[in-house]
């Protein structure tokens, strides 16, 4: 199992850690309500410990990546960023990205557990092209700064643009701040030099930005409807099953399973799709299929547990005949009688 940049650093300020397949994460701080209501309402700082960078140089880096990724990156200038998808020829999901675009080379963030299936997929498509894909130029840790009240925490000027990025000081080391977020909210991912990262998350928690582990950011996450690769995606997937439309541009031309993009949205409908679902009863496990009148509809992906007063939420792929927001579904797990709904995208 990989330990993060900050472990040693959360666990002396009390994070309780746990395995997350093959990363070892903060599951929480104490209280997980409160962090919870910190990345809901107010501001919230978490180890993303998960999540890693490749950078891309080269002449023709921005080229190659237009023709690879589902989003455009031609578009880009330098302090511009976009999140994308990358594809099989069939359409199917390898990872999910989110990209910086620098004067000299292009930052691509992924999750730390689909780097080398990310890599070795482009490096099979680079023939003539002048793209390295390599390590940044030091060691660097992701920190999420989550909420509303994210801002307040942060010296320096970036733009409103979603993913826009720029460079800022914060506890005297240089770290770029990005607008994105776990959870489709208001924030920032971080890039910070590994050494840096302990001081920078102390001076981010004396600004008032709260600790928080993975149990409040997977219950938001789940309430927001976001998949994360591996879990609700992977390379069965297809990119019209899964509620991503902010990564898949529709006007920029080829890209590496564009044509199956396109025949499913000319189309009009998939088969199957990721939806939110409120759970009723014992909480299953991951897995579990659904059923509607004895006949398998889908199978749940993540589940959150109840937390205080509100119901255990979930994601899972329900078939098309059963996605109506409203529609209730059994889970197929023993003899526990556990109901889920469709609910309303968020």
């Amino acid at each position: 199992m990989a330990e993060t940049a900050l472990h040693a650093h959360l666990a002396a300020r009390g994070a309780v850690h746990a395995d997350d397949r093959g990363v070892v994460l903060p599951r929480r701080f104490g209280d997980v309500e409160a962090e919870y209501a910190a990345i809901v309402g107010g501001a919230a700082v978490i180890d993303l410990g998960w999540r890693t960078l490749v950078r891309a140089t080269g002449a023709d880096r921005v080229g190659f990546f237009q023709g690879m990724l589902t989003n455009d990156v031609a578009a880009l200038r330098p302090g511009d960023g976009t999140g994308a998808l990358l594809l099989t020829i069939q359409g199917r999901v390898v990872a999910d990205v989110r990209v910086a675009a620098l004067d000299d080379a292009l930052l691509l963030d992924v999750d730390a557990r689909a780097r080398a299936a990310f890599v070795e997929a482009l490096e099979k498509l680079i023939i003539a092209d002048d793209v390295e894909l390599g390590e940044p130029d030091r060691p660097t840790a992701l920190i999420g700064l989550e909420g509303p009240h994210a801002g307040a925490c942060l010296d320096g000027r970036i733009a409103d643009a979603p993913w826009a990025h720029a460079a800022i000081r914060i506890a005297d080391a240089d770290v770029r701040a990005i607008r994105a977020s776990e959870v489709r909210g208001p924030g920032f991912i971080l890039h910070v030099a590994a050494t840096d990262a302990p001081p920078v998350w102390d001076a981010l928690v004396a600004r008032g930005a709260r600790p928080a582990g993975m149990d409040a950011l997977e219950r938001r996450r789940i309430e927001a409807g976001v998949p994360r690769i591996g879990v609700d995606m992977d390379g069965t997937t297809l990119a019209l099953e899964v509620p991503v439309d902010e990564l898949l541009s529709a006007t920029k031309g080829c890209y590496l399973g564009q044509e199956v993009v396109a025949r499913g949205t000319a189309r009009g409908h998939v088969n199957r799709r990721l939806v939110r679902l409120t759970v009723e009863g014992p909480v299953p496990a991951s897995g579990a299929p659904l059923v509607r009148d004895g006949k398998e509809a889908g199978r749940l992906t993540s589940i959150a547990p109840p937390l205080g007063e509100r119901p255990a939420v979930a994601l899972g792929f329900v078939r098309r005949e059963h996605w109506e927001p409203g529609t209730e579904l059994r889970v197929d797990a023993g003899h526990a009688v556990t109901l889920v709904r469709v609910a309303a995208e968020p």
